[in-house]
């Protein structure tokens, strides 16, 4: 098993992890926004808080959430790892070289990476530790459904009323925003897909991705606060 240790502490080896779980990431991005649109339906939470109760209890999804958590913990790994390695070469970029390796996004993916981590931790710690480790949340039963639910829309709709919380969201998601306008095209070209035709729709399908998704997770935040203060 020593080549396998070998290989994913060589430069090639980190650069094919970070592609992968990069792209693990990205379509995970994409369900989870998905799911938490939920949060705009206009149903007191009752959309929301099955959501969040099949996610939390189904067997399934309980796996898959263990490759997430390996996922982002061996990307920010690998991450540090490359920035590392760069800073020891003198600020080389971590991707295969392009054109476009001279962006400021490519000279500090390892900043926005640690930025969007810190954002993580604090988006864990606020809800997902609430949810699987303390009975903090208050319980509440729907017409037909045979169990109660944990209110988890109430406790998003508490956060998001804090303007102080909604700016760090904000800036989370402008780290993302950034992480992946360079880092969506740099994975594809790690990974050696290539090709003269369809390139230039990679990248921008890349932009876009980099704009709307952060965009669709920004107007949760910023929807709840609003609407919160509507009503004071």
């Amino acid at each position: 098993m020593s080549w396998i240790s070998e290989f994913l502490i060589s430069s090639i080896g980190k650069k094919l992890v970070m592609s992968l779980t990069g792209l693990f990431l990205i379509i995970f991005l994409l369900v989870h926004l998905t799911g938490n649109l939920q949060l705009l339906i206009p149903d007191e939470g009752k959309a929301f808080n099955i959501y969040a109760d099949f996610m939390s209890n189904n067997p399934l999804i309980k796996v898959i959430s263990l490759g997430l958590y390996a996922g982002i913990l061996l990307h920010a790994i690998q991450g540090i790892l490359i920035a590392w390695s760069n800073k020891k070469a003198k600020g080389q970029s971590y991707a295969v070289s392009t054109y476009e390796n001279g962006s400021w996004m490519s000279k500090n993916m390892g900043l926005l990476g640690l930025l969007i981590f810190a954002f993580l931790a604090i988006h864990m710690g606020d809800f997902w530790v609430k949810v699987r480790f303390t009975d903090s949340l208050e319980m509440v039963s729907y017409p037909g459904w045979e169990h109660e639910l944990m209110n988890v829309y109430k406790r998003v709709n508490i956060a998001f009323s804090n303007i102080w919380i909604v700016i760090i969201y904000l800036i989370g998601l402008l780290a993302l925003s950034l992480h992946l306008m360079h880092g969506f095209k740099s994975a594809f070209t790690t990974l050696g897909l290539e090709h003269r035709k369809y390139s230039p729709l990679i990248k921008w399908i890349g932009i876009g991705y980099a704009i709307l998704i952060p965009i669709g997770y920004a107007i949760i935040p910023l929807f709840m606060f609003f609407s919160h203060q509507a009503n004071y």
